[in-house]
């Protein structure tokens, strides 16, 4: 193993990890009123409306698409009967779905952010940064499954890169699962891993602020319908005076 190959299959992914943690810690600490979308649309809905449900809806398709493919063994599929031709033939369509649908999204949603006044005049240099990361770990993902899934013979990761990730969520980490891994993978994976370390320090955070509350609370009775609920007697001093005159006769 090369010093090389050591700093960006064992190190980098162990600091990633440390600053991932502790920064949300930090910022939720000592950030608390920054732990927020910094939601614009007050400035523009209509591409907001467009890029944003195809964005978050095709990231959750990628994180879960992720999550399958390197953290459940290929073995604990076919137990269920999703064997190999099956899962890659899946996860190739759905994929690449959800590629197109996340990068259409961001592509709008950048496009907002750099056409709209208002929305550029808001955005900070950390916002910034956090497009080019997302692009990045988006764009190289996207490219390696053109290069190897669409276009090419295909390339089984998960005899490489989910065995060399879950090594690294157990703490036996073993840096030679990348040694033979596709030049279009490897940066992904190093692309995203830099993403989770940005990720505190970034709006991100909001994605552990799900407001799931709000589907098991109680309704807010604003004005019953009931006559007798909630009514209170008239307070003196406030009732009705008719002027003189007007009487009716």
């Amino acid at each position: 193993m090369s010093a090389l190959d050591a700093v960006l299959w064992v190190a980098l992914p162990y600091a990633a990890i440390a600053v991932f943690v502790v920064g949300h810690i930090w910022r939720y600490r000592y950030d608390q009123f920054g732990w927020t979308t910094r939601s614009s649309q007050l400035y523009e809905n209509k591409l907001l409306r467009a890029g944003s449900p195809m964005f978050h809806v095709g990231i959750i398709m990628v994180a879960g698409g992720h999550a399958v493919g390197l953290l459940v063994p290929a073995e604990w599929l076919d137990a269920i009967g999703i064997h190999e031709h099956v899962y890659h033939l899946g996860a190739t369509v759905l994929g690449s779905f959800a590629a197109v649908l996340t990068v259409a999204g961001l592509v709008i949603l950048i496009y907002r952010r750099r056409t709209v006044a208002p929305v550029f005049i808001a955005t900070t240099r950390m916002d910034k940064l956090m497009y080019v990361a997302l692009a990045a770990a988006l764009g190289f993902g996207s490219l390696a499954v053109i290069q190897h899934q669409i276009l090419g013979a295909g390339y089984d990761y998960r005899g490489s890169v989910s065995p060399w990730i879950r090594s690294i969520l157990s703490l036996r980490p073993d840096a030679a699962l990348m040694a033979g891994v596709p030049l279009a993978f490897q940066v992904h994976v190093v692309a995203s891993t830099l993403l989770f370390a940005l990720w505190p320090f970034t709006r991100l955070v909001h994605v552990f602020s799900a407001p799931l509350g709000y589907l098991t609370r109680p309704y807010v009775v604003y004005r019953s319908r009931d006559e007798g609920l909630g009514t209170r007697s008239t307070r003196r001093g406030w009732e009705r005076v008719e002027r003189p005159g007007t009487r009716a006769r």
